[in-house]
């Protein structure tokens, strides 16, 4: 409510699960105080469709990532199992509670599902299978954002494969591929140089 009250666009909750039932708890005292500005649910996707479902009516916007189309991929890199299939069933409870997506007069979001796809280096068929099912499986006005922002930090400088930034020619691959599936709203990160500069030094001491 202060948020609001200080012209906050809306409540942004990134990776929020395990606070999922405390947070709707939350939400219910704050409508009931006309909380009226969205809010988001910011996540990486591989949730339970109970959770999901147990924010029908809470959640305005939802921003999944969808990370893997291969199941190696997923427990190789990210050491969960079933993501693809997990992801995809979330996202389509997320589709079928929230809609199409609204924006106010000024271009701010206000109900809806934007999805997300980090491309990583080495694999682009992932990155091309993942789009394939978007464009199958979602309304044609779907927003995809197709991220090039990956850079190697920490355990993924010393992995083959992972230990590189995107190359110009995997990112035109990818964008080619993403106007040639004919999104009414795909979207491209350019490759950039330096997303390095972002991330905090969490081995910095105080």
């Amino acid at each position: 409510m202060k948020l609001q009250e200080k012209k906050a666009h809306n409540i942004n909750l990134v990776t929020p699960t395990m606070y999922v039932y405390q947070i709707r708890e939350a939400l219910k005292i704050a409508k009931e105080n006309r909380l009226h500005i969205p809010v988001i649910y910011n996540t990486n996707s591989y949730e339970n469709i109970q959770t999901i479902q147990a924010l029908d009516g809470y959640v305005d916007v939802y921003l999944p990532d969808l990370k893997y189309y291969a199941d190696e991929l997923a427990q190789k890199y990210s050491k969960v199992e079933g993501y693809f299939e997990t992801a995809t069933k979330a996202i389509l409870e997320m589709q079928n509670q929230v809609g199409h997506t609204v924006f106010d007069e000024n271009g701010m979001i206000q109900k809806g599902i934007m999805i997300r796809h980090l491309v990583l280096p080495n694999h682009l068929q992932n990155s091309k299978h993942i789009l394939k099912w978007i464009k199958e499986n979602m309304p044609a006005d779907i927003f995809v954002n197709v991220m090039a922002q990956y850079f190697p930090t920490y355990q993924a400088k010393s992995l083959p494969g992972l230990d590189r930034k995107l190359t110009k020619k995997e990112h035109k691959e990818i964008e080619e591929y993403l106007y040639c599936l004919d999104f009414q709203n795909g979207y491209i990160q350019e490759l950039g140089e330096h997303e390095e500069e972002y991330v905090p030094d969490f081995n910095l001491e105080f």
